[in-house]
């Protein structure tokens, strides 16, 4: 647990608890009345209430439309599944902003639904939903389908022998084994979505606005940062209360189980009800996951004289960007990859140390340290950014002007996708495994090398996954940080979108193109990568 304390120490509590002493203390005392004044505005408590209930109904949206997803993804096999789970994938790193004008070109003032029918669904709340449900699918998909392919079919099928029908077995056999990976994709939707910011700002309009938002304005525009830290406490001590029962209600059902090889639990789909099923989810995922995919590239492609590739032209160019970048904008996406790399790798270690150390179990120490991992995922990515900024450039922590800052802001949000993935796995880990090979001679390495790992290689794999998706598409921190002549795809994407022009956001469609499909491909590579067969039991 040392180094992921210290990471979490130094990267995450200390900014936080920075950012939000110079906003209540005055004269070196805390202005505590602060908080009775600001909770007791009732805009204030309109914020917190919306921010609660739709963060709830878009987590409960996206695990109705998305669980049939995770069984079809775990259990058939398909043409072009490997592809189609890496195009479902890409939402999730897609900056939110993105997200949010690409639903408003669907929804929005002469949008696709507005041309066709006079339909617009732009300032209200199933926007909000649908946008949420678009960059969550793959949470859902990829957490539960994860381990749902790795549970052994034969122990369903023995029920169904014993006499119990297809839904009763589902429920008593399958469905108690995939709790714990259901809360924690639940938990991870319910905490992007309670910090929503890029797409309430640009669906909601002035009707709606989160926690986040309201954060956002209060530092950024208004400058009232007594406010703004009054906030980040209450989002801090909500998310960390969730946190909180999230870790006692999963560690009720915990429970060794039988994984077995992928490959062996996938098959063709039999009979008309399993193909519509297929055909369901398909359908769904062209609906909801390529069409506003669709959208953003058409929209890259189209510039004032007709269909070409002009907006990508201007990308090779500092002086094509208007002089909104020192480089020319292409370079983000080099830098952007370097970056989610060295991220990728921070993140993996830090987490795969975390999750290690909770599968021990030892006491209610690292019970806590579990809920702790995930308060970056809750906490104001605007807070964490200004965090950065003042309290890391003194020395002996003096980062403003190295890279790895960049990196490190983002390997924060990319830790607990690794920490939630393969903690269910190694808690499914018989310890009499374990026990065997320790009593046979082997040191404790040796036991995680050759116990451990080929049955986790999967699910580390796909952490390293998430890990580099989400560091792709990280902004709220990023965009603090990130130095004007070395900027990340969403940080380029935001700039465009900020400037008046036809030309400006053209450019922001087709970087955001090149940010879908770089992420596509690095995700379709993972995807193609062959598991062998030694964690099979």
């Amino acid at each position: 647990m040392a180094v992921p304390v210290a990471f979490f120490g130094l990267f995450f509590g200390y900014p936080v608890a920075a950012i939000v002493a110079r906003g209540l203390r005055e004269g070196g005392r805390w202005r505590l009345g602060r908080f009775a004044d600001v909770l007791g505005e009732p805009d204030v408590l309109h914020v917190l209430w919306f921010t609660c209930w739709q963060a709830a109904a878009s987590t409960a949206l996206t695990l109705a439309i998305a669980l049939p997803g995770a069984y079809v993804f775990a259990r058939f096999d398909f043409p072009g599944k490997q592809v189609l789970r890496a195009v479902v994938t890409v939402p999730f790193v897609l900056p939110t902003v993105v997200v949010g004008s690409a639903f408003l070109a669907l929804l929005g003032r002469g949008g696709l639904l507005d041309e066709l029918w006079g339909v617009r669904l732009d300032t209200t709340v199933w926007a909000i939903l649908l946008a949420h449900v678009f960059f969550n699918y793959a949470v859902v998909v990829r957490t539960v389908g994860g381990l749902w392919a790795q549970l052994d079919p034969r122990q369903e099928e023995a029920a169904r022998v014993l006499g119990a029908g297809r839904l009763a077995a589902w429920r008593r056999v399958t469905l108690p084994a995939l709790a714990p990976a259901v809360a924690a994709a639940a938990l991870m939707v319910f905490l992007f979505t309670f910090t929503s910011f890029g797409v309430i700002q640009i669906l909601g309009g002035p009707t709606f606005s989160t926690l986040e938002v309201e954060i956002y304005r209060e530092t950024a525009q208004l400058l009232d940062l007594p406010t703004a830290a009054v906030l980040t406490t209450v989002q801090f001590a909500a998310v960390a209360a969730i946190l909180a029962l999230h870790a006692w209600t999963v560690r009720r059902r915990e429970s060794a189980l039988r994984l077995v090889d992928p490959a062996r639990t996938a098959r063709r789909p039999h009979g008309a009800g399993e193909w519509g099923l297929l055909a369901g989810v398909l359908g769904v995922a062209a609906l909801l996951i390529l069409l506003p995919l669709g959208v953003l590239a058409e929209r890259s492609l189209h510039g004032p004289d007709g269909y070409g590739i002009g907006y990508y032209r201007a990308l090779g160019s500092a002086a094509g960007s208007g002089g909104t970048f020192l480089v020319a904008p292409v370079a983000a996406v080099w830098n952007s990859l370097q970056y989610a790399a060295a991220a990728t790798v921070i993140a993996l270690v830090v987490g795969g140390l975390a999750a290690a150390a909770l599968t021990r179990r030892a006491g209610r120490l690292v019970r806590g340290f579990d809920a702790l991992l995930m308060l970056p995922l809750g906490t104001s990515a605007v807070t964490i950014g200004f965090g950065f900024l003042i309290t890391l450039d003194e020395p002996p922590l003096d980062l403003r002007s190295s890279w790895i800052l960049v990196p490190l802001a983002q390997a924060l949000v990319g830790v607990p996708f690794v920490v939630r993935t393969m903690l269910p796995v190694l808690r499914a880990v018989d310890d009499r495994l374990r026990e065997a090979a320790a009593v046979l001679g082997a040191s404790p390495l040796r036991v995680w090398r050759e116990v451990d790992l080929p049955l986790v290689r999967r699910a580390l794999l796909v952490a390293a996954g998430f890990a580099f998706a989400v560091s792709l598409g990280e902004f709220g921190a990023t965009v603090f940080i990130a130095r004007p002549d070395n900027p990340t795809l969403p940080v380029a994407v935001a700039r465009f979108l900020g400037r008046a022009g036809e030309l400006n956001h053209g450019q922001a469609m087709a970087l955001s193109t090149v940010l879908m499909l770089v992420c596509a491909g690095a995700l379709l590579a993972l995807e193609r990568i062959r598991i062998d067969r030694s964690g099979e039991f």
